[in-house]
């Protein structure tokens, strides 16, 4: 049993070795649990014990978690990515290749917000790009209720924004 709790954290590590930008829970759920590696529950014991350990480090916003892999969790996974068996890892890897744009593409895009010094909400909304901010806004509002639904339509619109300031701007 613990050898394949093991093998769920190994191929968490594997995963983000292979890419270049975080991942959130739900790319990492989409493979594990489709695959049918392990259920949700032992999923999530197996990234907060790998994040508590220093392996993995979340970044959490107001809705989504995204997992970055330590220096400490590349090295470990260097060591023993011979664990995971090769079927395993060509499974990875055809995932990743699949996804690869659409996984990018949707860590891009950032969005957050919390309660200010004035008591009035900031929204944070960002499209970052191989670790280099294309945009960072922040924007105040009176409400939660506002900054909530600007960070959840950053997340739908944030390409249309991003092409129609620049429009204005260039």
């Amino acid at each position: 049993m613990a050898e394949t709790f093991t093998l769920y954290k190994l191929i968490i590590l594997y995963m983000l070795n292979k890419v270049d930008f975080p991942l959130t829970t739900s790319q990492i759920s989409e493979f594990v649990l489709d695959k049918g590696y392990t259920s949700y529950f032992k999923l999530q014991e197996a990234l907060s014990e790998l994040a508590s350990s220093g392996l993995i480090r979340p970044e959490t916003t107001h809705n989504r978690t995204l997992y970055h892999l330590t220096e400490n969790g590349a090295e470990t996974i260097h060591y023993f990515s011979n664990k995971i068996s090769s079927a395993i890892r060509k499974d990875i890897d055809d995932f990743l290749k699949e996804k690869q744009y659409d996984l990018k593409e949707e860590v891009a895009v950032k969005s957050d917000y919390y309660l200010n010094t004035n008591k009035e909400y900031e929204v944070r909304c960002q499209i970052v790009e191989n670790g280099s901010s294309l945009i960072d806004l922040k924007l105040t509002v009176p409400t939660e209720t506002e900054a909530e639904a600007i960070a959840n339509r950053w997340d739908l619109n944030s390409q249309q924004i991003y092409a129609q300031l620049l429009a204005n701007l260039l």
